[in-house]
C-alpha cells in the first residue's frame, strides 16, 4: 500500500500542471451527469402524461419528449469536449513521461545502465507508459462521471421516495466488497505481469541482435525453449491476472440486476398499496435510476482493473526515474586540457567484494604515447573508464594538467578527450552525420581530408550516394573494419588533445592497418594517446608501456626496456610471435 501512495503523490505532481484542465474536466463531467440523471425524470413524467384510456396529454407529451432531445444533443457536446480534454491532457502527462524517462538514460551512472537489460528499459520507457496512459484516460473518462452519477442517483432518489433509496443504499456495499475483492489480487499479478514483459522485450531485442551468433552456433532450439519458458511465465501471469480481472463484470453484473430487481418488487408492492403517491411514471423514473446507479460500479470495477495495471506499470516508470543521477557538475570546472596525465594511489572495484584496481600510479607527459597490455580482466578497460569518468574512483586522484579530475565537469573532460572503442556505434543517419557526429560545424573540406587519411574515401566513392549514403545503427552494407574506419575518421576530424584508443585498429586487416597507423601518427603528434591493444606488435613505438595483471601495474618501460627486463610483457610478446611461427 505504502508504494501505492508514494506511485499515487508521484502522479499527481505531474498532474499538478494541468489542475485548471481537470477542474474544466471535472465541471463537463458534472454537467453530462447531471443532465443524463434528469432525462429519467422527465421519462417518468411522460409515462405518467399517457396513462389512462382518453387521458394522454399530447402537449406535455410532447414537451417532454423535446427536453429529453435537448439533453440528449447537449450530453453528446458535454462528452465530445471532456473526452477531448481528458486525451489532451493524459497524452500530455504520457508524453512527459517519456521525455523524462529517455533524458533520465543521459543521467544515469553507467554503474546502473551496465547492470540493466537494453530490453527492459525500453519496455518501461515505451509499453508501461502507455498501460499507464490508457489506465489514466479511463480514470478520467469513467472515474469523475461515475462518481457524480452515483451520488446524484441516490440524492434524486432520496428525495423521491426515502425508503426504495434505503433499500439501494444499503445493496451498494456489496459493489464496493466485489471491488475490493479483485484490486487487492490483480495489482501485484500486473506488476508482475510488467515485469516478465520487461524480461521478454530485452530476451527479443538480444536475440534479434545478435542472430549471427544464434545461427553460428546452432543454439535455434536452445534459444527457441529459452522464450518458451518466459513466454509461458508470462502466460501463466496473464491467465491469473485476466481470471480475477474477469470477475469484474459477472459480479458487478449481478449486483445490478439484484438492485434492479428489488427497486421493480418494493415498487410495485408500494404502487399496488397505494403507498407513498409512487406512480407507474415514477417507478419508471426509479428503474432508470437503478440502471444508472449501479453502472458507474460495472465501470468503476472495470476501471479499478485497468487503474491496478496502470499503477503497476507506473510504479516501474518511477523506478526509473527515482534512480540516482550523475552528481551535480554546475559547480565545477570547465577546462581546456594540454595533456599532462597522473594516476596517483588509485582504487576501483565494480563490487567491493572483488578488488580490482589498486594502488595504481603512473605519470604520463603531454605528446607521450602510452600503451596499455595485459590478460583479458586484468583491468585495461577499466582504467579506461575511469580516465573517461565513467566510474568514479573510490580512493586515489587522477590529474589533468594541474586539475583534479574530481573537480573537471565531466562533459568538459570528454571535450578534450577522443575515444575510439573495439566496439563501433553508429547512429542512424548519412555517413556524413555519422562523422560529423563530435562536430557538426566541420566544413567539407575537412571532412574530405580526414577521410583521406582514415582510408575512408575508397570505399565511400563506391557506394550509391557516396557521403549522403544512409546507414542504419549497424552499419547496414559496411563491413566490420568499414565502420571502424569511419569511427576513427570521427575522432580525427574533432582533434582533442587526448586520444583513448581500445582495440581501435582490431577489426583492420593488416595493410590498412599500416596505413591507419601512419594517419594516427600525424594525429598523435604533440598529443597524449592511451592505446589498449592485444596486438603487441602495434605498439612497439609507444613511449610508455604499462603492463597490467589483476589491477595492478607488473611492469612500465618502453619495448626495449622490457623485453631486457624478460619478465610479464616479454613471454606476452614472445607468445605471440611463437602463436605466428606455430601458424605459418
Amino acid at each position: 500500500m505504502k508504494a501505492q501512495e508514494s506511485t499515487f503523490k508521484k502522479i499527481l505532481k505531474y498532474l499538478k500542471p494541468y489542475s485548471f484542465k481537470i477542474i474544466l474536466s471535472v465541471f463537463f463531467a458534472l454537467i453530462t451527469s447531471m443532465l443524463t440523471l434528469l432525462i429519467p425524470i422527465f421519462i417518468g413524467k411522460a409515462v405518467d402524461s399517457i396513462i389512462g384510456v382518453n387521458q394522454v396529454d399530447f402537449k406535455k407529451l410532447i414537451t417532454y419528449l423535446l427536453y429529453i432531445g435537448v439533453f440528449v444533443v447537449t450530453i453528446a457536446l458535454f462528452q465530445w469536449c471532456l473526452s477531448s480534454l481528458n486525451n489532451h491532457i493524459v497524452n500530455k502527462v504520457s508524453n512527459k513521461l517519456r521525455n523524462d524517462c529517455f533524458n533520465k538514460i543521459n543521467n544515469l551512472t553507467m554503474a546502473y545502465l551496465d547492470k540493466q537489460e537494453n530490453g527492459n528499459i525500453v519496455s518501461i520507457i515505451i509499453n508501461d507508459v502507455e498501460v499507464f496512459k490508457d489506465g489514466l484516460l479511463l480514470g478520467f473518462t469513467q472515474l469523475f462521471t461515475g462518481i457524480i452519477t452515483i451520488v446524484g442517483t441516490l440524492a434524486i432518489m432520496v428525495y423521491y421516495n426515502f425508503y426504495i433509496a434505503l433499500m439501494v443504499f444499503l445493496l451498494t456495499p456489496i459493489s464496493f466488497f466485489v471491488a475490493r475483492f479483485i484490486s487487492k489480487r490483480i495489482y501485484s499479478m500486473f506488476k508482475k505481469q510488467a515485469e516478465i514483459i520487461g524480461k521478454q522485450t530485452s530476451f527479443i531485442e538480444e536475440i534479434i541482435q545478435n542472430q549471427k551468433v544464434v545461427h553460428s552456433f546452432s543454439m535455434q532450439k536452445e534459444m527457441e525453449e529459452k522464450f518458451d519458458k518466459i513466454n509461458k511465465e508470462l502466460l501463466e501471469c496473464s491467465m491469473k491476472a485476466s481470471f480475477y480481472s474477469s470477475l469484474t463484470n459477472p459480479l458487478t453484473r449481478f449486483v445490478n440486476a439484484l438492485v434492479y430487481a428489488s427497486v421493480a418488487i418494493v415498487g410495485a408492492i408500494l404502487i399496488l398499496n397505494g403507498s407513498f403517491s409512487l406512480t407507474p411514471g415514477l417507478l419508471t423514473t426509479f428503474l432508470s435510476y437503478a440502471n444508472q446507479y449501479t453502472k458507474p460500479f460495472n465501470e468503476i470495477s472495470g476501471v479499478v482493473t485497468e487503474m491496478q495495471n496502470a499503477f503497476a506499470c507506473a510504479q516501474r516508470v518511477f523506478n526509473l526515474l527515482d534512480e540516482k543521477e550523475l552528481a551535480d557538475e554546475s559547480q565545477l570546472l570547465d577546462v581546456l586540457l594540454k595533456g599532462d596525465v597522473t594516476i596517483k594511489d588509485v582504487y576501483f572495484s565494480y563490487s567491493k567484494d572483488k578488488p580490482l584496481i589498486e594502488n595504481f600510479n603512473v605519470k604520463v607527459k603531454q605528446g607521450q604515447k602510452v600503451a596499455i597490455v595485459g590478460k583479458t580482466g586484468c583491468g585495461k578497460t577499466t582504467l579506461i573508464n575511469l580516465l573517461m569518468k565513467f566510474y568514479p574512483i573510490d580512493a586515489g586522484n587522477i590529474y589533468y594538467d594541474d586539475y583534479n579530475l574530481k573537480d573537471i565537469k565531466a562533459k568538459s573532460l570528454r571535450n578534450n578527450i577522443g575515444m575510439v572503442l573495439q566496439e563501433t556505434w553508429l547512429k542512424s543517419g548519412t555517413i556524413k552525420e555519422n562523422i560529423c557526429f563530435g562536430r557538426k560545424d566541420a566544413s567539407d573540406e575537412e571532412i574530405k581530408n580526414v577521410l583521406e587519411k582514415s582510408h575512408c574515401d575508397s570505399f565511400i566513392n563506391l557506394l550509391p550516394n557516396k557521403i549522403d549514403t544512409i546507414i542504419n545503427e549497424d552499419g547496414g552494407i559496411l563491413s566490420l573494419g568499414q565502420k571502424q574506419l569511419l569511427c576513427i575518421a570521427r575522432l580525427m576530424l574533432c582533434k582533442p588533445p587526448i586520444l583513448i584508443l581500445d582495440e581501435a585498429t582490431s577489426n583492420i586487416d593488416t595493410r590498412t592497418e599500416i596505413k591507419i597507423q601512419e594517419a594516427f601518427n600525424e594525429l598523435m603528434k604533440g598529443k597524449t594517446s592511451f592505446i589498449v591493444a592485444h596486438r603487441l606488435s602495434t605498439i612497439i613505438n609507444a613511449d610508455i608501456i604499462i603492463v597490467m595483471d589483476k589491477g595492478h601495474i607488473v611492469e612500465i618501460g618502453n619495448h626495449h626496456t622490457l623485453l631486457e627486463k624478460n619478465g610479464f610483457y616479454a613471454n606476452l610478446f614472445n607468445s605471440q610471435f611463437d602463436n605466428k611461427e606455430e601458424r605459418t
